[in-house]
Formats: structure tokens, sequence, C-alpha cells
């Protein structure tokens, strides 16, 4: 299920080419469809939050499979731009309520290793990022040599694909469930409110960081295949090269979690922060192919290695009676501010920035919020969150 809902979210990169050609926009019109993925992923993390607190964590995580199905439904049938953004708001939906449920559930099914737990998690979610751009090559050339009445571009296909396989999966962990002993660690998380006013300092350590790092990584990664065109490489080597910046996560993944089982947390978040910084700068002044894959890969491993690290950090520290709660809350902060990323990127560059100009710009202002949290932490006022 998690592979499906990442899946949900990162399609849109590989495919924003295709968007520009199919209903002739520009990139800023593009762009501002990929924000919608991930406005519409931040929009049902609060209410998924209230949900929490009145169903088991295992029955909404079952309700995002069928808003997946039917989102996808919509988006294949898309025939004007707006009818896309309305889809691409859509799909975020399923993968913000679902990752707002299930982080919350795996981490109490695994209580004594969760940074272990998240990274197994997050690796999953990560195959589907390494797989998107191969998936959606292949389903562009198949759908171009089909003839295939309900569908009327071969781009199309691709969220034919994805609700199909989200009903099969849906299924799947329905029949799962009814077999599993599963936690009650969040039984006495009742109190929405409640839990923010009790753990905002960890809420908005979480908002700061994810917030502001998201909001460059979304900008460099759903314009990575034009920005690599824009370097000289050719489309399908472009395209592609979001397999390597993605694959890299999957090792990031696995080993950060274990990482944040043994490191002091919070100064190793933060030394994941200083390097992606380092990573985005290094990968401004690159050129060629083989030198673009050495920075692509590292840039891929280090934002990766942030994510387990973060939610081990934050799902470890909030208590069992506010941890949902809290968590919903802490994801829709971070992701108001990520989402408006790729739509920065979009209209900056069609006022005639580079790209490159533009991701040096981003990498210094996070260079500065990196900086005061650095100050912060040595003046004790972030939470440890230690193990």
């Amino acid at each position: 299920m998690v592979l499906l809902v990442n899946l949900a979210r990162v399609v849109f990169a590989p495919l924003l080419g295709e968007f520009i050609t199919f209903f002739e926009v520009n990139r800023a019109t593009v762009g501002f469809v990929a924000t919608l993925v991930w406005l519409g992923s931040a929009s049902l993390r609060v209410p998924t939050g209230w949900l929490l607190t009145r169903f088991p964590r295992h029955r909404v995580v079952l309700g995002t499979g069928l808003v997946l199905v039917l989102a996808s439904a919509l988006t294949a049938s898309a025939d004007s731009i707006e009818m896309l953004m309305v889809g691409a708001a859509s799909m975020g939906l399923a993968s913000g309520a679902y990752f707002v449920a299930a982080n919350p559930l795996v981490s109490e099914l695994y209580p004594e290793r969760v940074g272990r737990a998240m990274g197994i998690h997050g690796t999953a979610s990560q195959l589907a990022a390494v797989g998107v751009a191969p998936f959606v090559t292949l389903v562009l050339a198949v759908g171009a040599d089909l003839d295939l009445p309900f569908v009327i571009a071969s781009w199309q296909l691709v969220f034919v694909c994805v609700g199909l396989a989200a009903a099969v999966v849906t299924v799947a962990l329905y029949l799962t469930a009814r077999s599993t002993d599963l936690p009650d660690a969040g039984a006495d998380d009742r109190d929405l409110l409640g839990a923010v006013r009790k753990e905002w300092r960890v809420i908005l350590t979480g908002v700061v960081i994810l917030g502001a790092t998201g909001f460059v990584w979304q900008g460099v990664f759903n314009f990575y295949e034009l920005y690599m065109t824009s370097k000289g490489l050719r489309q399908a080597t472009a395209r592609n090269m979001l397999t390597v910046v993605f694959g890299a996560g999957v090792p990031a993944f696995f080993f950060s979690g274990r990482l944040a089982d043994k490191l002091p947390r919070v100064p190793y978040i933060l030394g994941v922060l200083v390097a992606f910084v380092v990573s985005v700068l290094v990968l401004t002044q690159t050129q060629g192919l083989a030198a673009l894959l050495v920075v692509t890969a590292i840039l891929g491993y280090v934002i990766h290695s942030l994510f387990p690290a973060l939610d081990a950090y934050l799902l470890d520290t909030l208590p069992d009676e506010s941890r949902g709660s809290a968590y919903s809350v802490y994801s829709f902060g971070m992701m108001i501010f990520q989402a408006t990323g790729a739509g920065a990127v979009g209209y900056l560059t069609d006022i005639e920035y580079t790209f490159d100009e533009v991701f040096v710009a981003f990498a210094l202002g996070l260079g500065v919020v990196v900086t005061g949290l650095l100050v912060l932490q040595r003046a004790g006022r972030i939470p440890n969150g230690d193990v």
C-alpha cells in the first residue's frame, strides 16, 4: 500500500513534459499541478488525525485505499488541465491520509525499534519512487502502440494501472488486517487540540525541518527531468536520472532508520540537513553525465536519509496518548510549506531565472534555516528525542 500511495505522489514528476505537450501549457502551470498533489496530501492530514481519535488506525488506512482508487479513475479521465488539477489534488488526498494513519501504526507495531520499522516502511515507499520513471516510460510506450477506447492519451493509462493495483492491494490489506493482532497504543489518543497544546515544541521542530527542506526538495525533484535536459542530457537519459536520485533512497531509508536508533537523533538530523544543502549547491555547479550521476546519487541518498530519521524522532518522542493527533498536525504543517516548492520553481524559471540560479537561492535560504536550528540545538531549545 505504501508503495502505491507514494507512486501516486511522485508519478506526476516524469509526466510534466507530457502534460506540457498534451494540454499546451507552460512550466508554471504544470508546476502548479505538481504543487496540487502535495497540497492535496496536506489537506486531509488534520481531519485524518481527528478520525484517528474515533476509529482504529488500520480502518483509516483501508479508507485511503478506496480514495486512491477513485482518484486514479478521476485523473485518468482528465481531458482538460483544470480536470487534471482536480485529479492531482485527489491523488494527494489518499497519500496524505495514509501516512498520517500508517506511520503511527507501524511505529506502534514495533515500539522497541521504531527507527528500523520506519526505515523498512520507507524503503517500500521508496521502491515506488525508484520505479516511477521506468514505469512511466514503459506505459507510455505500450499506450502509444495500443488502441484502447477508454484511454485518450497514453499518459492516462498510467493512472488506470495505479487505480487497478490500488483496488487489489486494498482488498489484500483488508484480509490481512482481519487476521492480525493489532496494537491499541493509540486507544487514549482522543483529544487532538490537547495533543497540539502539549506537544507543540516537537510539532514545530518537525514542521520547520521538513517544511523548509521539503520546499527545496519539491522544487528540485519535480523538475529534475527538465533540469537535466537543460544541462545537455538527452530526454530519455534525463528522465531516468530520477531513477538514480530515488534509487539512492532505498539504502538511505534502510540504513538511516537504523542509525536513528543508535545515534543522538537531533544532531544526526541536522548533519543530514547540512549535507543536503551542500549537495544541492554542488549539483548546480556540475556538468557532464558521469559527474551528474555521482552527484545525483549522493543527493538522493542524503535527502532520503532525512525522512526515516525525522519520523523516528517524532514518533518515538510523542507519547501514546497524543501520537496520532500530534503527528497529523505536524504532517499538515510541513506539507503546506513544502507543497509550494514545485510551483515556485515553475514560476521563477518562466520569468527567465535559470534552474541553477533558483536552486542556489533555495539552498542558501535553507542554509540560513539550518544555521538557526544548530544554534537552537546547542542552546538546548529543541527536544532531543534520544533513545
